[in-house]
């Protein structure tokens, strides 16, 4: 009888840890595409991700970069002031998006372009997205809107 409650309990556990693994197992499946990294311009510059690479950008809209296609296509550059990535964005861009602001913008680099799918603008005068402001500050570009 000792031996049989032993045996099920080890039993147990060993289930316990299989569905543990399994589920763990599901929910990074589950989790691949919603997974984005950001870089900064010179990041990807310096080391451009492959063409089917999902990830964020972000830094300033340089100043006189900005042009409006044909239709809903913009193009655009942003800058860390370390480096320089051309944009293309087809769709409707956020009100507070603008040249010299900040910005973030998902999608992939291909061929030299970075095409987003999504941008995203800052949402009042001080608001900068964090990753943003760690790069724009290891440029030594950071410029405080509080002064403080």
């Amino acid at each position: 009888m000792r031996g049989l409650k032993k045996k099920r309990r080890i039993q147990v556990i060993i289930a316990a840890f299989v569905a543990l693994g399994l589920s763990a197992g599901l929910i990074g499946y589950g989790m691949r595409d919603g997974i984005n990294y950001f870089r900064a311009p010179a990041q990807v510059l310096a080391d451009p991700p492959g063409p089917a690479e999902v990830f964020r950008i972000g830094g300033l809209v340089e100043p006189g970069s900005l042009i409006r296609g044909q239709g809903e296509t913009i193009r655009f550059n942003v800058t860390d002031g370390g480096g320089s990535v051309p944009v293309t964005f087809t769709g409707v861009l956020p009100d507070l998006f603008g040249e010299g602001e900040g910005m973030v913008g998902t999608g992939r680099y291909i061929n030299g372009v970075f095409e987003a799918t999504e941008i995203l603008a800052k949402h009042d005068e001080s608001y900068m997205p964090k990753e943003v402001v760690d790069a724009l500050k290891e440029q030594g570009v950071y410029v405080d809107p509080n002064g403080s």
